[in-house]
């Protein structure tokens, strides 16, 4: 791992934002608010200055906005390409007792679970296991998404809704189903988003779609709060804002930190054409691992996931850093 350049950066190394591909197109007076919003993470001296000055001001036009940013910012390109994905908070429906449809479990945090990283058992063995403990039975197949995604709110036919909140995995490493499924011939190629497979899944719900989702085996863990109607925290501490949050690696990237991304070339049918706006590292997964990789954070609901499945993008990456 190449060590976090410092502050400031050689000349050489950066540009000015109006270089940015698409940098005129966005929406820069949402970027602004989106961005102030999230000025109580920790930032870099040159970074807590400019947060400084934002909070300073009222809210900002367009082009207020964009002169805001030129002005105290200039971009760091990081070398090569990547993928772009996309995550939501589910909304998905729930029994407090199991039936044929919503039959699969939602675990809690089991007591004998080590700590991160220590050794604990696969998705299949976990599943084979009763649970009389559960906090929810789903779909299954709304289960396996929501195990993916790390959060979310449940619906119960009676009472207020209620949010699955991340308690923990089994420290197994992700593993994406969609490049077997198309391998196995069971979906087209360009045909594995998200919703793609939600559909295939729940179309073979029984063991034919439980060996497939086994191939993951990585398992997540929940916990029941009250829905409060606020965005989810990623793992900065603080609420996502829909479109302009990144779930970056952690270990190579630094929370809170700014990039504009550039992703084109979509892989999924169906997928809007290009992401090119700017956006805050707010939280992490599992599956995001590099440098060149990142998770855009698109919002809560059924719209949002549909959305969100379709984005595989090549990604290029550019971190905004203070003028000196």
């Amino acid at each position: 791992m190449q060590p976090r350049p410092a502050y400031p950066l050689p000349a050489e190394a950066l540009r000015p934002l109006s270089d940015l591909p698409g940098w005129a197109e966005d929406d820069h007076a949402a970027a602004f608010e989106a961005w102030r919003a999230n000025c109580r993470v920790r930032r870099v001296p040159g970074m807590a200055e400019a947060c400084r000055d934002a909070m300073a001001v009222d809210l900002l036009d367009a082009a207020a906005a964009r002169d805001f940013f030129e002005r105290r910012f200039l971009a760091q390109p990081l070398p090569g390409e990547g993928v772009l994905t996309g995550y939501f908070a589910p909304i998905y429906e729930a029994r407090r007792t199991p039936d044929a449809e919503y039959s699969a479990p939602l675990r809690p945090r089991p007591a004998d679970l080590p700590p991160e990283g220590g050794a604990y058992a696969d998705r299949a063995r976990i599943e084979a296991r009763a649970a009389p403990d559960a906090l929810a039975w789903l779909k299954p197949e709304e289960k396996f998404f929501l195990q993916i995604q790390g959060s979310g709110t449940l619906v119960f036919p009676s009472g207020p809704p209620v949010r699955a909140a991340f308690a923990g995995t089994n420290s197994q490493p992700f593993s994406g189903i969609a490049n077997t499924m198309r391998e196995r011939g069971l979906l087209e190629a360009g045909q594995t988003s998200a919703e793609g497979i939600r559909s295939w899944l729940a179309a073979h719900r029984g063991p034919e779609a439980g060996a497939i989702m086994a191939l993951n085996p990585r398992y997540v863990f929940f916990r029941l709060a009250p829905e409060d109607g606020l965005p989810p925290r990623g793992a900065a501490g603080v609420p996502l804002p829909p479109g302009r949050a990144i779930a970056v690696d952690l270990s190579r990237h630094v929370a809170g930190d700014v990039y504009w991304i550039d992703a084109r070339s979509p892989l999924l049918s169906g997928a809007i054409p290009a992401y090119r706006r700017l956006v805050t590292a707010l939280d992490t997964g599992g599956a995001i691992l590099g440098d060149i990789r990142a998770d855009l954070y698109i919002g809560q609901g059924p719209e949002a996931g549909l959305e969100a499945g379709r984005i595989r993008h090549v990604l290029r990456l550019y971190r905004l850093v203070p003028r000196p």
